[in-house]
């Protein structure tokens, strides 16, 4: 199974443990999936953790960086989609999606999760991908 993890559900998990985007990050880490990505989606992820509420360092920030780049599947996205009008930025998950692959995107973005499936991809809570990846 191939999944894009959008930045919410990573932030979520790497602060607070024990939660169900935590678990998904730990499914990832011990290979339950593969996780998609792209430059765009790994550029919003050091952005967000820079200019979150809770300081993380900037070795901490690249550390997570060089470990989703060491371990997924990152791809370019040749298409360009303008689907989530509400929210252009949310695109590039789906762009991702199409491009790599996914069979999942996990997000708790409102904007994506409405859609519930684009082009055969299921976008899904963390809490729904808990049950999906074994």
């Amino acid at each position: 199974m191939r999944a894009i993890i959008d930045t919410n559900v990573f932030v979520s998990g790497i602060f607070w443990e024990g939660n169900f985007c935590s678990q998904i990050i730990d499914k990832w880490k011990n290979k339950k999936f593969e996780l998609v990505s792209s430059m765009d989606i790994l550029k919003e992820f050091a952005e967000t953790l820079r200019n979150f509420k809770i300081q993380m360092s900037d070795e901490m920030i690249e550390e997570w960086r060089n470990l989703i780049i060491e371990s997924s599947v990152i791809i370019n996205p040749k298409i360009k989609l303008n689907v989530i009008k509400e929210d252009p930025d949310d695109n590039k998950f789906l762009e991702a999606g199409i491009s790599g692959n996914a069979d999942l995107i996990i997000s708790q973005d409102k904007h994506l999760l409405k859609l519930k499936e684009y082009q055969g991809i299921k976008i899904v809570s963390p809490e729904e991908a808990l049950l999906l990846i074994k």
